[in-house]
C-alpha cells in the first residue's frame, strides 16, 4: 500500500531590504546649519563674557544682525522649496541646497523641465525689486538692480557664475537663472525684468514659467548627472 509522505516546502527567502536614498537635499539646510552655529557662537561669548549672569545676559540679547540674516534666508529657501517640491514628478525634477565643487558655496535650488534647467537663488528681502540702467550715450551702459534701497546688483553677479557651471556640466541643455525674491513688496502688475540674462521674479510666477516649460530633454537622466556634480550639502 502506497504510503503519502508530506514534502515540507521550504518557506521564500525574505526579499532583501533595499535602501531608497533620496538625494533630493533639503532646501535651506546649509543656511539654517551656519545660523545655527553663529547663533551658539555668539551665545558663547555673551556667557564668557557675563560668567555667572550668562543666562540671563543671552536671554535678554538681541541676535546679531549678521547671524538673524542666516536663519531669514533659510526660511525663505525653505518656503520656495517647498514650493517647488510640489511641482516634481516625471516631467519636473527638484534639487535643493547643492554644493557647488571645490567651494564653500551652494545653489538654493535647481530644477530641471523638460525644456531646460533652471538654477534658482531664493532671496527673503523686503521691498521693492527694480532695475536701474545707469549710463549710455557717453557712458558705458551698466544695469543694477536694487530691491528697495538696497543694491542687490552682486546677486546676478552670484547667479551668472552659478548658471556657467551648471552649463558646464550640461552644455547640450538650456539653463535658466533666476532671482526668486519670495516676500518683496512685487506691484499688481508687472515688475519682473531680466538683468544680464538673469530673470528676477516672485514664486508665483516662476510656479507657471517651470510648468510651462516644455520640450524633449529627459528629466530624469538630466537630474542623474546633475545630482552627481552638485551634491547635497
Amino acid at each position: 500500500m502506497a504510503v503519502d509522505v508530506a514534502v515540507a516546502t521550504p518557506a521564500p527567502e525574505p526579499m532583501p531590504v533595499v535602501e531608497v536614498v533620496d538625494d533630493s537635499g533639503v532646501a535651506g539646510s546649509s543656511a539654517r546649519r551656519e545660523y545655527e552655529r553663529r547663533k551658539a557662537k555668539d551665545e558663547a561669548r555673551t556667557r564668557e563674557k557675563w560668567g555667572r549672569f550668562g543666562g540671563l545676559a543671552v536671554a535678554l540679547s538681541d541676535e546679531k544682525q549678521s547671524t538673524k540674516a542666516w536663519a531669514i534666508g533659510a526660511v525663505g529657501e525653505e518656503k520656495l522649496g517647498a514650493r517647488l517640491d510640489g511641482l516634481a514628478g516625471d516631467q519636473i525634477a527638484v534639487l535643493h541646497d547643492r554644493r557647488i565643487p571645490k567651494s564653500r558655496a551652494n545653489i538654493d535650488h535647481i530644477v530641471i523641465t523638460r525644456g531646460g534647467v533652471w538654477v534658482i537663488d531664493a532671496k527673503r528681502y523686503k521691498g521693492r525689486p527694480r532695475l536701474v540702467i545707469e549710463g549710455g550715450f557717453l557712458r558705458p551702459r551698466v544695469e543694477k538692480v536694487y530691491v528697495g534701497s538696497r543694491d542687490g546688483t552682486p546677486l546676478v553677479d552670484g547667479v551668472i557664475k552659478q548658471v556657467g557651471l551648471v552649463r558646464g556640466v550640461v552644455p547640450e541643455v538650456r539653463v535658466n537663472g533666476v532671482l526668486c525674491f519670495v516676500e518683496a513688496d512685487w506691484p499688481l502688475i508687472g515688475g519682473s525684468f531680466t538683468s544680464r540674462g538673469v530673470m528676477a521674479l516672485w514664486p508665483k510666477k516662476l510656479m507657471a514659467m517651470l510648468r510651462e516649460d516644455e520640450g524633449t530633454i529627459d528629466v530624469a537622466s538630466t537630474r542623474q548627472v546633475l545630482a552627481g556634480v552638485f551634491k547635497a550639502t
